[in-house]
């Protein structure tokens, strides 16, 4: 009878299930992941110095878009 009970607490969906992803399964929405990535890329291309190269490399496509 116990092991009826665990099973539905763990069936509820917790509400921050839907904005950060089911942690349970090992995913995560998008944005969340983002989110957590970005600030880490950007610290890791100013101390390689890749921000130069992307800046130079995104203006390069908008010039070949005609922008």
């Amino acid at each position: 009878m116990e092991q009826s009970g665990r099973r539905a607490v763990r069936e509820r969906s917790h509400p921050t299930a839907d904005v950060f992803g089911d942690l349970s399964s090992g995913t995560r929405h998008p944005l969340v992941a983002l989110a957590m990535v970005l600030p880490v890329a950007a610290v890791l291309a100013v101390v390689f110095g890749g921000w130069d190269t992307a800046v130079a490399q995104a203006s390069s496509v908008a010039g070949m878009l005609g922008r």
